[in-house]
C-alpha cells in the first residue's frame, strides 16, 4: 500500500534531468557549482571579492569543516510522507528553514542584484537581509520584495545614526539587522591579489578582465551604466552615499573604532521593528544583546572576512544556545552549502540559517532564474535529508539527530589519544 499524502506535490529525483532550466544551469547541480561558474563569468576583482576572506583565510575554511564535526543519526521505516520544511521567524512563517546572507555591492556583480535576490527569496518562501552596502536604494528593494530585511552597519560618524535607523523605518522595512563586527576595516590581501580595491580604480587590467567577460560587461555593468548612471552606496546613511568610483567610498566606512553597546540601546528605543544582531561568536555577547532589547541574533564570524581564526559559528552556536536559547531567535551564517548542513545547524540551535556566497554567484551567472535554481535545490535537499532522518518537521531535530567526530590529538608523549 502507498503511504505517499495526495495532497503531496510529486518529489523529483536527484538525478532527474533539469530540462525545464535555461540551459547554463542545467549542469549546476548544487550550490558549489555555481562557484565554478562564476569564477569564469565576474571579472576576477569581482570574483575575488566575492570569494575572499581575511589574512590566511583560516576561518574562512573552518567554516566548511565545521560541519564534518558531526555525522546524522537517522532512524528507519518512518512515514515521513507529511513532513514539512517550514519555520517560524518573528512571527513569519516561512517554506525553508534558511535564508540569503547580506552580499555587499551585489548589483554590480549580477543586473540589479539586490532586487534580484530578494524577490527570489520572497517567491522562495525564505527571508533575505538587504545589505547595506548595497548599490540600489533601500526604497526600491523593499518594494519589489516587502518581506525582505534590511542589515546596516552603523555610521561611524553617530550623529548619522538616528537619521539611517529613521529611514530603513520609513522604508517599511520590518526586521532591522545590525552587523557589529566591523570595528575596523579587515586585511583582505585576497582583495589586493585579485585587484579588488574601494573604490574601485580604472586600469588595463580591470579593462581586460571585463573584455574578456562579455555577459557581464554588456549583460550588468553596462546595462546598469546606461539605464541607472553610475552605482553609488546608496543605503549607507539616510541621504545617498558616495559613488562607487570615489575616494570618499571608503571613507565613508570606517571610524567604527568607538562603537559599543550603548549604541545598540539606543537603537532599540528608536526602532519598533524585530531587532536582530549579527557577528556574535561568544556567549557573553549574546546575553548582552538580550540586555540590550534584541530579539535575535545571527551567529557569525562574518564568512571568515575579519578576524582570521575566529571560531567557526556551528563550533560556537551550542554554548551561545545554551545562553540566551528560548528567550531569543539564534540563528547562523557561515559555509552552507547544502541541506545537511542546514540540518546540523538546526539540531544544535539555530532557529534558522543563512548563505551569502552561493546565492550571489548564482545570482551573477543566471539572474533571478539562477537564485532560483539555486534556493529550489537547497530546499530540496534539506526535505530529502529530513526524510531519511526519519523526521516529519523541523522542530523534531535536536542534538540526538548527531553524532560528534571527537577530533584526534597527541598528547604530550606524542602519540595520538582522542580530544
Amino acid at each position: 500500500m502507498s503511504s505517499s499524502s495526495p495532497t503531496s506535490p510529486p518529489a523529483r529525483a536527484a538525478y532527474a534531468p533539469l530540462t525545464s532550466l535555461p540551459r547554463r544551469l542545467r549542469p549546476l547541480l548544487c550550490l558549489d557549482d555555481f562557484e565554478a561558474a562564476a569564477r569564469g563569468h565576474l571579472p576576477r576583482p569581482l570574483f575575488g571579492y566575492i570569494v575572499g576572506a581575511a589574512e590566511t583565510n583560516r576561518s574562512y575554511r573552518d567554516n566548511r569543516l565545521q560541519y564534518d564535526d558531526y555525522r546524522f543519526r537517522p532512524q528507519v521505516m518512518v512515514d515521513v510522507s507529511g513532513r514539512d520544511t517550514g519555520v517560524r521567524l518573528f512571527g513569519q512563517d516561512y517554506r525553508s528553514p534558511f535564508g540569503i546572507a547580506p552580499v555587499g555591492i551585489s548589483a554590480i556583480s549580477a543586473y540589479r542584484g539586490d532586487i534580484v535576490l530578494a524577490q527570489a527569496a520572497q517567491a522562495a518562501g525564505v527571508p533575505a537581509i538587504m545589505s547595506g552596502t548595497s548599490l540600489i536604494r533601500m526604497e526600491e528593494v523593499r518594494e519589489a520584495a516587502p518581506g525582505t530585511w534590511f542589515q546596516a552597519y552603523l555610521p561611524g560618524d553617530t550623529s548619522r545614526i538616528e537619521g539611517l535607523v529613521a529611514r530603513v523605518a520609513a522604508a517599511g522595512f520590518e526586521t532591522l539587522v545590525l552587523t557589529v563586527d566591523l570595528p575596523v576595516w579587515a586585511n583582505r590581501e585576497n582583495n589586493v591579489r585579485t585587484g579588488f580595491s574601494m573604490p574601485l580604480r580604472p586600469s588595463l587590467r580591470l579593462a581586460w578582465d571585463g573584455m574578456i567577460r562579455p555577459r557581464w560587461l554588456l549583460g550588468t555593468f553596462a546595462r546598469t551604466l546606461l539605464r541607472h548612471g553610475m552605482p553609488h552606496f546608496e543605503n549607507s546613511f539616510a541621504t545617498r552615499g558616495a559613488p562607487m568610483l570615489s575616494l570618499s567610498a571608503l571613507r565613508d566606512t570606517t571610524g567604527r573604532e568607538h562603537l559599543n553597546w550603548s549604541h545598540v540601546r539606543a537603537i532599540r528605543k528608536q526602532w519598533r521593528g524585530n531587532l536582530v544582531i549579527k557577528g556574535l561568536l561568544h556567549e557573553g555577547d549574546a546575553l548582552k544583546a538580550l540586555d540590550c532589547g534584541a530579539d535575535g541574533i545571527i551567529v557569525s564570524n562574518h564568512g571568515g572576512r575579519q578576524l582570521d581564526g575566529a571560531v567557526a559559528p556551528l563550533r560556537a552556536l551550542p554554548r551561545i544556545v545554551d545562553a540566551v536559547g528560548g528567550r531569543m531567535t539564534v540563528m547562523m551564517d557561515g559555509g552552507v552549502r547544502r541541506g545537511g548542513d542546514v540540518l546540523k545547524a538546526l539540531a544544535l540551535g539555530a532557529a534558522c540559517v543563512f548563505a551569502g556566497r552561493p546565492f550571489m554567484y548564482a545570482a551573477a551567472v543566471g539572474g533571478r532564474a539562477g537564485v532560483d535554481h539555486a534556493l529550489t535545490l537547497l530546499h530540496e535537499e534539506v526535505s530529502r535529508n529530513l526524510a531519511m532522518l526519519g523526521l516529519n518537521s523541523i522542530s523534531a531535530l535536536g542534538p540526538d539527530c548527531l553524532f560528534r567526530q571527537w577530533p584526534v590529538a597527541c598528547d604530550d608523549a606524542g602519540t595520538a589519544g582522542e580530544g
